[in-house]
């Protein structure tokens, strides 16, 4: 079922998001509730900026795939793990848009805001994830 939030222990949530324009919108509502249930509430703005670029490209990408599409978010301690899942093998062709266009500027943004990130293929097809220090004031190891 679509949308529908499952806890995978303590500091661990998935949710499968439809193959829709709803999705993104989706998994920034559910980011907001990890982070906020998780008490990093400082880290709400910039993962769900992370979380709407890395669904949005494999909604984009995934084509008539993209019903296998799935945000998973885990907190461990000092680190707050985003992974977009989806049925496309295809890893994600980071580029330099030019300074007239209007997309392209996702991967930049990945790389400036996540502390690390990076894709690992699945059974299923790949995942892309990126990574945020969760520690206050912390900065990467």
């Amino acid at each position: 079922m679509f949308g529908t939030a499952q806890q995978h222990g303590p500091g661990c949530r998935e949710v499968a998001l439809p193959p829709a324009t709803a999705a993104a919108g989706l998994a920034r509502r559910e980011t907001r509730a990890a982070v906020a249930g998780w008490r990093l509430g400082y880290l709400a703005d910039t993962a769900v900026l992370l979380v709407s670029e890395l669904v949005t490209n494999a909604l984009q990408h995934a084509g008539p795939d993209a019903s296998g599409t799935v945000l998973r978010l885990a907190y461990c301690g000092s680190w707050l793990r985003i992974e977009v899942h989806d049925t496309s093998p295809d890893g994600p062709q980071p580029r330099i848009p030019d300074w007239l266009d209007e997309s392209g500027f996702g991967l930049m943004l990945v790389d400036a805001l996540a502390t690390k990130w990076g894709v690992q293929q699945t059974t299923q097809g790949k995942a892309v994830w990126a990574e945020l220090d969760a520690r206050p004031g912390g900065a990467a190891e």
